[in-house]
């Protein structure tokens, strides 16, 4: 999902004015409120809101998380999530509107204050911090957070951007689960002057480094208490809850941490007495639960599916608890260009050209779940220029004609063979994976289809490049959000060549266009808000012509907002209610 799911290059007193405008929401100024229900009422205020502690809040989620150990997660909804139990050094405000686009203060006593023409970044921890067990936080614990996540064999989710950002030793460190002695508290470009203190030392100028360390990953962790891969059963943090119990692929339950002081971080709450997430339910249930008060939240948050859409859409009592926000977020198809034939420019522009957007928007939810989509950024980005190459505004239902002749420059006039992954336990995905092989089929493109579990899909299949090739899948479902919105935080992580890694992998397409790099590069060192749009702008076109992502819709996510809940919200950053601060009334 948001996957993943960094950066803009504000000079750093503006970095945190500008924030993460990308994930949508709509207006708000951060102090609004509303008790009455009606359509959209958590878009842009705050519905019900509520001091009430006790009772039970339970999750529905049609899968499961990529990972509940924070330091190994990228999917959106579990980034939102993970803020109940897991305190990185930043974090994102809990206010309606635009206002929650802005990063804050987390564990840290402020935000980082940078040295060395913003290649040096240093924080400080709050006092008093405590883990779960009481054990007092210490700055060599965050250090230890981001080293575990250098190793992807152990960690194999979750952004990459310290092995890029960082200096000293970062390009090569092993992480510190191999060979334990020599690389614990190895990785050279975080300093600990003293138990309160973390400093980043960057290969690079990067005036919004606040946004890197807003991720989970950021969150101490004890080296004494970490099992690797298995901490996700009951990893330790210091949040407002802790886990109660993990069941892999059935449930996880949350209880309030005793240890947790608010004032270590004001944007989440500590109300409900229970958090319970039930996981591989069916989407459906999880929609009929949902309508009938079984269950108070979809933890994947985007959206209900439609046979619940139309229940809610018809009916006015349903319909005054939802709310439609615009998400920041893109569903798309990525066209990797190292599958044969697809390393053909013309091959890809084929199946740009013969898509059917208008069932694509169809699969994706309608009006309702988005609209059609023309460019690889979103309308919310920073710089966003709305352009139509390949027709999908002009030709929604596809264009046959111009495939053809693509098909006759790639060498293939009859069409080729290739295959579909998507997320079979999303049914979106499945239902768009048809709409896209019918469409191609249309044009001569012979497609097989590929469906994997969202748990793994990333990290087993559509994110490890061994994989993609030696199963040719030509094609893979994806969705993202931005890591935050210009250019740079929302493309980075899927069109730069040097994010391309082995397992993990979020540059699906594998694209590796030079001056798509260079751009980047540069929108890194940019001074001023006019020249990094321009960059957006113009990676956003160099991506399409290179023909590696099929855009979709741009999403809209129809949730049903639970009448029991109190503190409802639609957070503008992750595009979604915001887990962090929701209670149950009385």
């Amino acid at each position: 999902m948001k996957r993943h799911k960094v950066l803009g290059l504000a000079a750093v007193g503006v970095a945190g004015a500008f924030a993460l405008a990308a994930c949508g929401g709509s207006g708000g100024t951060g102090s609004s409120n509303k008790s009455s229900a009606a359509f959209n009422a958590a878009v842009g205020a705050v519905y019900s809101p509520s001091s009430h502690k006790g009772g039970t809040i339970v999750f529905d989620n049609s899968s499961g998380p990529d990972s509940t150990d924070a330091g190994n997660t990228y999917y959106a909804f579990n980034l939102n999530f993970t803020r109940l139990y897991a305190t990185p050094l930043t974090t994102y405000k809990s206010c309606p509107g635009k206002c929650g686009d802005q990063v804050a203060p987390g564990l840290a006593t402020s935000l980082g204050t940078p040295s060395n023409s913003n290649k040096v970044w240093t924080y400080h921890l709050k006092p008093g911090v405590k883990f779960e067990d009481g054990t007092p936080v210490t700055s060599q614990d965050v250090k230890y957070a981001v080293e575990r996540t250098f190793d992807r064999s152990v960690l194999p989710n979750g952004p990459s951007y310290y092995a890029t950002l960082l200096a000293g030793n970062a390009a090569h460190y092993p992480g510190p689960f191999k060979h334990r002695s020599k690389n614990l508290m190895g990785l050279t470009a975080i300093t600990t002057p003293d138990s309160s203190t973390v400093v980043f030392h960057l290969n690079q100028p990067f005036a919004d480094f606040n946004y890197v360390v807003a991720f989970p990953q950021s969150a101490p962790v004890p080296p004494a208490k970490d099992t690797g891969a298995d901490y996700q059963k009951h990893p330790l943090y210091t949040g407002p809850y802790k886990f109660a119990s993990w069941q892999l692929n059935k449930q996880y339950t949350l209880v309030p941490n005793p240890q947790w002081n608010p004032s270590w971080d004001p944007q989440v709450k500590q109300l409900p007495s229970k958090i319970i997430v039930n996981l591989n339910v069916n989407a459906n249930d999880v929609d009929n639960r949902l309508l009938a008060g079984d269950v108070q939240m979809d933890q994947p948050g985007t959206g209900v599916q439609a046979a619940a859409r139309a229940k809610i859409l018809s009916s006015p009592s349903l319909k005054a608890n939802s709310d439609d926000p615009v998400t920041g977020f893109m569903w798309f198809y990525y066209i990797n260009t190292k599958v044969k034939p697809l390393d053909n420019i013309h091959c890809r522009m084929a199946i740009e050209y013969a898509a059917n957007k208008t069932n694509l928007q169809t699969a994706y939810g309608g009006p309702y779940g988005g609209s059609i989509a023309s460019t690889a950024m979103p309308p919310t980005v920073l710089g966003y220029k709305s352009f139509d190459l390949y027709h999908a505004l002009s030709k929604p239902g596809g264009d046959v004609a111009a495939a053809k002749q693509q098909l006759q420059l790639c060498g293939h006039p009859s069409g080729f063979s290739t295959n579909i992954s998507y997320r079979s336990d999303r049914p979106r995905e499945p239902a768009s994976a048809q709409a896209l092989q019918n469409a191609l089929n249309q044009v001569g493109i012979k497609t097989t289809l590929k469906g994997y579990t969202a748990a793994n899909y990333y990290s087993n299949f559509a994110g490890v490049p061994n994989y993609v090739h030696s199963h040719q899948i030509g094609l893979a479902a994806g969705g993202w959000g931005p890591d935050w919105p210009d250019g740079y935080g929302w493309g980075w992580a899927l069109f730069d060549g040097k994010s391309i890694v082995p397992a993990g992998n979020t540059n699906i397409s594998e694209l590796n266009d030079p001056q798509i790099n260079k751009w980047f590069v540069q929108m890194q060192e940019a001074t001023s808000a006019a020249a990094r749009d321009s960059f957006s702008q113009q990676i956003d076109m160099q991506v399409m012509k290179d023909a590696v992502i099929l855009p979709a819709t741009y999403n809209k996510a129809l949730l049903y907002r639970s009448p029991k809940l109190t503190n409802v919200n639609v957070n503008s950053y992750y595009g979604m209610y915001n887990y962090g601060t929701l209670g149950v009334k009385q």
